[in-house]
């Protein structure tokens, strides 16, 4: 007779907790979903951080086609959402493993969140996902949390306003997120450099052309991926090399990263976070209205954040802060018990990511996701 295993009492008490979690998320409006344990591995590859494409289980269906383990739940309930049909609003709450390679935590944990998908009372939906998560931390007895913002919608705005080019643009926003420093944006392609000939062959190149041509070589290799970078990143990476060849290494050139550097340096609380970027913006002399507009959002943000009854002094903005995914795009948000640690919470604003995923145009969303084993936990040991 073969002996059931034992059930570890730590994941049951974190599952009921996460029901509890779940719960209120569902009290407050929020769906529960719950989309398909595997999925297919390309979205994460193209939109996922690096962080998190370095650390996803790939297996291959009967077809072959490639699928991988959920390492995140953002990007499968926004493909349920376009799959569904169900039109342009819908807010969605979750709880379920998410798997991911080791990085000192187990490799299958339990996550909870939401998504708030086609609202366009945007600063409202921001501080309410900030407000439910915090909530739910209370609710769970997390006990003293501190909170970091941070906006990317600002720094893309403040990248266009200084005239940055595309390609050192994306680089740089990458680099930030990251929190790398900025000298590979400028970095001079020399004649040390094994892809110098690709380089100047590409210089100047339309852009599908390119990604076509990096697609077919990798095809005649059998290669499919190098590094977790998909052959269009691969691409990416190449023409960005070549903008910055073309124009000196001067992607980001010294005065627009003294600039950029200047706003990663901006730390206070919100009202003081606005001041100081409203005051770089006038010292750099950037007079652009999408900039302005970033500007008043994140104001406006923090008005409806303070309407919650939430202390708004107390949280902490940061121009040095990205979340290590690719496809945020306004308000981002980490939630710790203190500097540091692993984030209880984090998520953010997300307005591309349903176009990428097919959508035939843009719909704004946000959401964050809660780590309950973090949660239940004395404190977090690694970021995530």
């Amino acid at each position: 007779m073969t002996r059931p295993e034992a059930v570890d009492p730590i994941d049951t008490v974190r599952a009921d907790e996460g029901t509890r979690l779940l719960a209120h998320f569902s009290q407050g409006g929020y769906g529960p979903v719950t989309p398909a344990v595997l999925q297919p591995v390309e979205p994460f590859l193209e939109l996922s951080g690096e962080d998190i494409r370095r650390r996803i289980f790939v297996t291959q269906d009967a077809a072959g086609a490639e699928l991988c383990l959920r390492p995140e739940f953002t990007i499968p309930v926004c493909r349920q959402h376009l799959a569904r049909g169900v039109g342009a609003t819908a807010d969605y709450s979750y709880l379920g493993p998410v798997f991911r390679l080791g990085s000192g935590e187990a490799e299958e944990f339990l996550q909870a969140g939401i998504e708030s998908i086609g609202r366009t009372d945007i600063p409202a939906a921001d501080a309410e996902v900030l407000g439910l998560a915090l909530e739910g931390l209370d609710l769970l007895g997390a006990g003293e949390v501190s909170v970091r913002l941070g906006d990317m919608g600002v720094i893309d705005a403040l990248l266009d306003g200084l005239g940055v080019p595309p390609a050192a643009k994306r680089r740089t926003l990458r680099a930030l997120a990251a929190g790398r420093s900025l000298d590979d944006v400028t970095t001079v392609a020399s004649v040390e450099d094994p892809h110098v000939g690709l380089l100047a062959a590409i210089q100047g190149q339309d852009p599908k052309g390119v990604r076509a041509f990096v697609e077919d070589v990798l095809s005649i290799a059998g290669i499919s991926r190098v590094g977790g970078r998909s052959a269009g990143e691969i691409a990416e990476r190449f023409l960005a090399k070549a903008s910055a060849r073309a124009n000196g290494g001067a992607g980001l050139n010294a005065e627009n990263r003294a600039v950029v550097e200047r706003y990663r340096a901006i730390s206070g609380d919100p009202d003081q976070a606005a001041n100081s970027m409203r005051e770089l913006a006038a010292s750099a002399g950037i007079t652009y209205a999408p900039l302005e507009a970033a500007l008043s959002l994140f104001e406006e943000r923090t008005g409806f954040i303070a309407a919650r009854g939430l202390d708004v002094e107390r949280f902490r903005f940061s121009g040095s802060f990205a979340r290590n995914l690719d496809y945020y795009t306004g308000f981002i948000f980490e939630v710790t018990r203190g500097q540091g640690t692993a984030p209880l919470v984090g998520g953010g604003r997300y307005d591309g990511l349903l176009q990428h995923l097919g959508s035939p145009t843009p719909i704004p969303a946000v959401g964050c996701a809660v780590w309950l084993s973090r949660v239940l936990t004395s404190e977090g040991s690694s970021r995530g």
